[in-house]
């Protein structure tokens, strides 16, 4: 495109500097909000000085990067592939991104029919490593899966590991889920996952910074990690070693001020070392889609109550539990004995314990009681009543 005046519609000015910047450029972002798009297009096209804040040797790889744009033809392989560009002032535009500040991307690529906007103010991030356990896997997909299931949408990053198993755990609840690519959305990646991101784009949304064809490098990988916490309402990391990029995510998310939360490993595996990292600092440990709900949700989206189960001593009166408690747990122990124990009556503990004998929990030996059989079992796998 030569010259700027080509370039007033800022929907394809933005498409223009998105072929010339790279994601994440604060530098060129706090171009955009000083002088506008327009005239920072009309300056990399070579009218008038340059922009400050790069070596002259970076605004010339600028300029080249500038005089290969093709922002009509983006725009065009876009729209065959069935891809749209959301920027700011869109009503599909989520206003999350603004939070970004001089990093706010320039605009998005979209795959998909519903709107970004909506499933924005509704959605969890969930990430790990790539390389990811077993056990990381199935926790993965069994979070996004109940997330989905509550209403959520589940947004990854589309790549091997914890986020492959958190998009098929959304989908395979029939639930909504997004995937933010490090390329053009047009182009899947990684390719193993080709599929996947095709399922996502017919039940849910691709998104990405990046053109049409352009392809991911890592750099862009950890820039894409901003617009995940961005996007979402919080951020939970499943499996992570100390130097894995979703910690980036989970870093970003705590300087915007969101829900960072971890799902808890092993200790002996250095998958989750980096969550355990997490959760001794500022994240909250979960373990499940209620517990996270409970944090992103609205008020009164509570997580049930975690209690074992309900045994039959557990209804006894506490009078009763405390008369049981007294009883050796291998010798009769007469009445007075068992009064003591319990801090109570000798008539009280006699009333308990017959009442007792009737539950079957004790029985008569002579002048003292005992434990039967069934107390006896209780108090061996360590659930004696206290």
């Amino acid at each position: 495109m030569n010259g700027g005046g080509d370039l007033a519609d800022e929907r394809l000015a933005r498409v223009f500097l998105g072929r010339v910047i790279e994601p994440g450029d604060e530098v060129g972002g706090q171009w955009v909000r000083e002088r506008g798009v327009p005239e920072v297009v009309r300056r990399l096209s070579g009218v008038g000085e340059p922009l400050h804040g790069v070596t002259a040797r970076r605004w010339a790889g600028l300029r080249a990067r500038a005089a290969l744009a093709e922002p009509e033809r983006d725009l065009a392989v876009a729209a065959a592939a069935g891809v749209r560009f959301v920027c700011p002032g869109d009503a599909e535009w989520p206003g999350t991104l603004d939070e970004l500040g001089d990093a706010r991307p320039l605009g998005l690529w979209v795959r998909g029919r519903p709107s970004l906007r909506m499933w924005a103010l509704r959605s969890v991030a969930v990430v790990g490593a790539r390389a990811c356990t077993q056990y990381g896997a199935h926790m993965a997909a069994a979070l996004a899966c109940g997330l989905a299931e509550r209403g959520w949408v589940v947004v990854s990053g589309g790549a091997y590991g914890i986020d492959g198993a958190a998009h098929r755990g959304a989908l395979g609840a029939g639930g909504a889920t997004v995937a933010v690519l490090a390329c053009g959305v047009d182009r899947p990646y990684p390719r193993g996952h080709t599929q996947l991101i095709n399922r996502i784009a017919e039940q849910g949304l691709v998104v990405g910074e990046l053109p049409p064809g352009d392809h991911p490098t890592p750099s862009r990988f950890i820039l894409r990690n901003r617009v995940i916490a961005a996007l979402t309402r919080g951020t939970v990391v499943v499996e992570a070693a100390y130097r894995s990029g979703s910690l980036v995510t989970a870093r970003a998310a705590q300087r915007l001020g969101r829900h960072t939360m971890g799902v808890p490993g092993p200790a002996t595996s250095g998958l989750s070392t980096g969550v355990h990292e997490l959760l001794r600092g500022e994240a909250v440990l979960v373990t499940d889609a209620a517990e996270v709900v409970e944090l992103v949700g609205d008020m009164g989206e509570l997580a049930p109550d975690r209690r074992g189960p309900v045994l039959p001593r557990d209804l006894l009166e506490p009078a009763a539990r405390r008369v049981l408690a007294a009883l050796p747990a291998r010798r009769p122990a007469t009445a007075d004995e068992v009064a003591r124990e319990a801090r109570t009556t000798p008539d009280d503990a006699i009333a308990r314990l017959y009442e007792l004998d009737a539950l079957g929990y004790v029985e008569r030996h002579g002048d003292g009681w005992k434990l039967t059989r069934q107390a006896m079992v209780s108090v061996r796998e360590g659930r004696r009543p206290c």
